[in-house]
């Protein structure tokens, strides 16, 4: 297989920049081996099988297998080698991937404010619902399809795979507090074996039926359709099980880099896949009953209980993948405004990326839990998967085309083109899934709905709350030079007021001076800004400017993938301007607001009683921003929207 050309990776591809030897380089392969390729890695599992599963009325005859398989193989290479691996991961926001990052992209490259870039976050924000809709079934069906290998071991332990499932699930959720960082370190060569056996086992099956190699030509592919008509586009509903994980592959793009993730998977996943594939399909055409579950019939027989084993830590490891994904998508959604505040942990302290979000966790563990125990198998579980997975696709499509034509001034003449391509292929891969909602696909969608409903509530939300909040505010520029007309007493010390408009009066310090009657000696209003970019440069870090009479504006910058410590970032200000933050001589003053529902324009009550609700029980800012509970004084108001 040739090599595809790469261009050169954006100026945020940090991972790829110089300085890794070809040592850092293959340790980065086994690290994105470990971690990226666990949800793809495990699709052989059940894949093929469902593809022949009654739900599509086809008969395991030679074409039709090799119809099936070339379908396989031009999904791989078209949606995961050239979309994602190749031509996707151009798409890099300061070195991040996913569709959030891919969103603030291509929100870039629009007019701030005007109605595309409104369209571009209604998409992004509904991609990003989808994957947590994909994401609680991902844990679910690899697992259960891991331990159903114990059906064919011995058939008299098939009662024990929904429980072990559920006892292997809730381990794996409640290791999570723990931080990945520690089992990280078994991930890539555990995967790594996993997909050595995959393509040894697709060596040893191809031998029974080596005709099976003429699935690699097109024209099956082709043939399948024209034998089946229309109808044959249903059958994309199961082929999109052999993609599923294409996205991960972008959105763990910036723990890796895209160069050592691109190596891995042309010369190493992507060859164990195809292998693999192709010889469950030798199996079948040798043995057309070995359809009933034809990657463990594939395995000798005395390799079988050990190949249970390693299923099903390559399906944990896989789960593992998309639960820290869920995290990281969850933070960055924190960071951009569509989601209420949660608390963070950090599970490491060398790296940033490594969180734990025990909302998320939690809530993640109860829905895969009760899918497990509602379904009960993986093929009904195959019959709710991948209607999430192709909507996400789609999204990419479309963001991806706004990026490259705007930005990629070289490449577009060839992207735009391939874009075409894609679309037509996710709208096939979306009806062919939307046939299954009324199977069970209607829950990943119920649940993308439902986030989707959330996400922007508490966006809109928090638009209304601000432009009540700012009715009632004063000018800085006119309420400081009539207060130092009669100054109130002023005590030492730096007190810090927290305001999301940087030229209104904070409540806060009305709140102070009404109630306390005092100023302190040095007063800082400021303001905490997400860059749409995942790490804010340093010289854009802190803005200090001094208005007069001992009164500061700050404004500290974070980026959308970094955890905000606002003491951290005013402590290294350095004595800028004439103002160092000592922390023991700092005070916080931040507002506290209670939203109350009312009947206005803004948004139907029943929204306007959900934010309130999201609004009480999100975490506080100044804890979100690391402000120390000792040093803080919050002041309450009333406001309705």
């Amino acid at each position: 297989m040739s090599t595809p050309k790469i261009p050169p990776a954006g100026n945020g591809a940090r991972a790829d920049a110089a300085g890794h030897g070809q040592v850092g380089l293959a340790g980065l392969m086994m690290g994105a081996i470990g971690v990226v390729f666990g949800d793809i890695g495990t699709s052989p599992l059940y894949t093929l099988r469902e593809a022949f599963s009654p739900h599509y009325g086809l008969t395991a005859n030679h074409d039709t297998v090799l119809g099936i398989l070339s379908l396989v193989f031009w999904a791989l290479m078209l949606v995961v080698t050239v979309k994602y691996v190749t031509i996707i991961m151009r798409a890099d926001n300061e070195g991040e991937g996913g569709i959030m990052a891919l969103m603030a992209l291509a929100q870039r490259t629009l007019p701030k404010g005007s109605k595309s870039a409104y369209g571009v976050g209604i998409l992004g924000v509904f991609g990003a619902a989808l994957f947590f809709g994909d994401g609680v079934i991902t844990p679910a069906i690899s697992v259960l399809s891991a331990l159903e290998g114990l059906e064919v071991v011995a058939p008299e332990l098939g009662a024990w795979v929904v429980p072990l499932t559920v006892v292997v699930l809730v381990a794996l959720f409640a290791s999570q507090r723990f931080g990945s960082h520690r089992m990280g370190k078994v991930f890539g060569p555990i995967t790594g074996t996993w997909f050595l056996s995959l393509a040894a086992l697709g060596v040893l099956n191809i031998t029974h039926a080596p005709q099976v190699l003429h699935a690699l030509n097109p024209m099956w592919a082709v043939e399948f359709f024209l034998v089946h008509q229309w109808h044959g586009i249903f059958i994309l509903g199961a082929v999109v099980l052999a993609v599923t994980g294409g996205e991960a592959i972008y959105t763990d793009m910036g723990h890796f880099g895209a160069k050592p993730i691109r190596y891995a998977w042309y010369y190493f996943v992507l060859p164990a896949l195809v292998l693999n594939y192709l010889g469950q399909g030798a199996l079948v055409l040798e043995d057309p009953a070995a359809i009933r579950n034809p990657f463990y019939v594939g395995v000798p027989e005395w390799a079988r209980m050990p190949m249970v084993v390693l299923a099903t830590a390559a399906t944990v490891i896989a789960s593992q993948s998309v639960i820290t994904g869920a995290f990281s998508v969850t933070r960055q959604a924190m960071q951009l405004g569509y989601i209420p505040r949660m608390h963070t942990k950090h599970t490491s302290r060398d790296t940033i990326g490594q969180i734990y979000i025990p909302a998320v966790n939690w809530g993640m563990m109860v829905v895969v839990i009760a899918l497990v125990l509602a379904f009960g198998n993986s093929s009904s579980l195959a019959t709710a998967y991948g209607v999430s997975v192709s909507g996400t696709m789609l999204i990419d499509t479309l963001l991806l085309a706004i990026v490259a034509q705007a930005t990629w001034k070289h490449l577009r003449r060839w992207v735009l083109p391939l874009c075409v391509v894609f679309v037509i292929g996710d709208i096939g891969f979306v009806i062919a899934n939307g046939a299954k909602i009324l199977q069970g696909g209607w829950f990943p969608l119920a649940v993308g709905v439902v986030l989707f409903t959330l996400l922007r509530t508490w966006r809109r939300g928090r638009e209304l709350l601000r432009e009540e909040m700012q009715k009632g505010g004063i000018q800085l520029e006119s309420f400081l030079p009539g207060l130092m007309l009669a100054p109130p007493v002023r005590v030492p010390g730096t007190a810090v007021f927290l305001t999301a408009e940087k030229g209104v009066v904070p409540h806060a310090l009305l709140h102070n001076l009404k109630h306390n009657k005092v100023l302190h000696e040095r007063n800082v209003f400021l303001t905490v800004d997400t860059l749409r970019v995942p790490y804010a440069p340093s010289e854009r870090r802190l803005q200090i400017d001094a208005i007069g009479d001992d009164f500061y504006r700050v404004v500290v910058r974070f980026g959308f993938m970094e955890t905000p410590d606002v003491p951290l970032a005013l402590m290294r200000s350095c004595d800028q301007d004439g103002i160092a933050f000592d922390p023991m001589e700092t005070t916080y003053f931040a507002n506290h607001e209670t939203v109350v529902a009312a009947a206005r324009g803004g948004m139907p009550v029943w929204r306007d009683k959900l934010f309130a609700f999201m609004h009480r029980n999100a975490a506080p800012a100044t804890g979100f921003f690391r402000i120390p509970g000792n040093r803080l004084v919050e002041l309450g108001s009333q406001v309705e929207i």
